[in-house]
């Protein structure tokens, strides 16, 4: 393996981490996931999966991050 593997490998394995948190040990009010949310977290694993080409896998984790910033900004607005 070299070490862009690896890199791809420890972000998996992180983001497999952190759904697990949020998703099987959340505490107090349900919060679901957005389709927005959804949308954006599947753009920024297919950023990492397509890391290989830097334009396409950049590309992708930039549209990812851009959709989960308008989404937050959507949820604060409907909060208020």
């Amino acid at each position: 393996m070299n070490i862009s593997q690896i890199y791809i490998l420890v972000s998996i394995v992180t983001l497999a981490v952190i759904a697990f948190l949020v998703f099987v040990l959340k505490k107090g009010k349900e919060k679901r996931l957005t389709p927005l949310a959804a949308l954006a977290f599947g753009f920024v694993v297919a950023g990492i999966l397509f890391g290989d080409d830097r334009l396409i896998g950049y590309s992708l984790m930039g549209i990812g991050v851009l959709l989960a910033v308008v989404d937050i900004f959507r949820q604060q607005r409907k909060a208020i």
